[in-house]
């Protein structure tokens, strides 16, 4: 019987790849177990400082309101004098109403966000699922305008407000109801924006469905949709909640009550007025103004997330 010959050429590279996976071996088997770890050391080294760097004006502010000495001198990281008497002369100063600025705040805030994110909504329900002409220019006229600051329009708006506050006074300069309105108007842009890349996730086959069933497009968004967009429902009431709450600007130009003013414009005027002695409050008071923050993200924080990332793959 003759037997076949084996090809040179096959066993040259059996053997170059043999040869390959050894010295890949053999340098894994050199390289010292301390070694492997060695070029991780200066990341988590970063992170650590990053951390330090983020919670030290934290820990600032929260050992300087519990530092009885109340003012900015005796301030330091470890409180020198324990207690709690800059919450005392915060809730108990009548020319500095915290609660009032609070409640205030908690309004503005809480109407205002829910209004933007349902309007926010609606127009982002009809850029994504109706099809009527001049659609494609209005979402980019709406990208437009959101490349202009927000700063060119104050004077017009003060001027128009003022107006309108001659003719209604509940909407004019110095109300809660007019400060909304404007917040109301600013916050189209980017919402309507990040609501229809998630409302374009959603397959249109559930609104043809529930159109056979003889649903229209009010009980399409209302009963469908918005069931299944909670998550970026959820983000835009974060996001929106969150502006809104250390939002300073406008509302130290519409309100110049003091019973009308926010907690950001309230504890700015309590800091102006005596940077010193008054510093044990306005420290107080900014630590109670995160915790309503805080909340938010804490319960919302899932959604939150899930809102970012699934509205991004559109």
């Amino acid at each position: 019987m003759s037997s076949t010959p084996q090809d040179p050429t096959d066993t040259t590279l059996v053997d170059a790849q043999a040869e390959a996976d050894a010295r890949i071996e053999r340098r894994r088997n050199l390289k010292p177990e301390r070694s492997r770890g060695s070029g991780v050391w200066w990341r988590h080294a970063l992170a650590i400082l990053a951390l330090v760097y983020a919670l030290f004006p934290i820990l600032f502010i929260v050992s300087s309101a519990f530092n009885n000495s109340g003012t900015l001198d005796t301030s330091s990281l470890i409180p020198s004098n324990p207690g709690v008497q800059n919450f005392v002369d915060l809730f108990n100063d009548p020319a500095r109403p915290f609660w009032t600025w609070f409640r205030n705040s908690m309004i503005i805030c809480f109407l205002a966000t829910a209004f933007t994110v349902l309007l926010g909504a609606c127009a982002a329900f009809a850029f994504s699922r109706l099809r009527w002409k001049g659609r494609r220019t209005g979402l980019l006229l709406i990208l437009l305008v959101q490349m202009f600051p927000a700063l060119l329009a104050f004077v017009a708006l003060y001027i128009t407000f003022a107006n309108v506050g001659e003719i209604i006074p509940q909407l004019g300069l110095n109300t809660l109801a007019g400060l909304m309105l404007v917040y109301l108007g600013g916050a189209m842009g980017a919402n309507i924006w990040l609501l229809k890349g998630y409302f374009d996730t959603v397959p249109t086959s559930l609104d043809e469905a529930a159109k056979l069933d003889g649903a229209s497009h009010a009980r399409i968004f209302f009963t469908v949709i918005l069931r299944l967009v909670t998550p970026i429902l959820a983000t835009v009431g974060i996001l929106a909640f969150v502006g809104l709450w250390g939002e300073f600007l406008l509302a130290s130009i519409f309100l110049t009550d003091v019973d009308n003013q926010t907690l950001a414009v309230g504890l700015y005027a309590t800091r102006e007025a005596d940077k010193n002695a008054l510093f044990g409050q306005f420290v107080a008071g900014a630590l109670l103004a995160s915790i309503p923050v805080v909340l938010v993200y804490l319960a919302l924080q899932k959604q939150l997330v899930g809102g970012l990332t699934s509205g991004s793959v559109k």
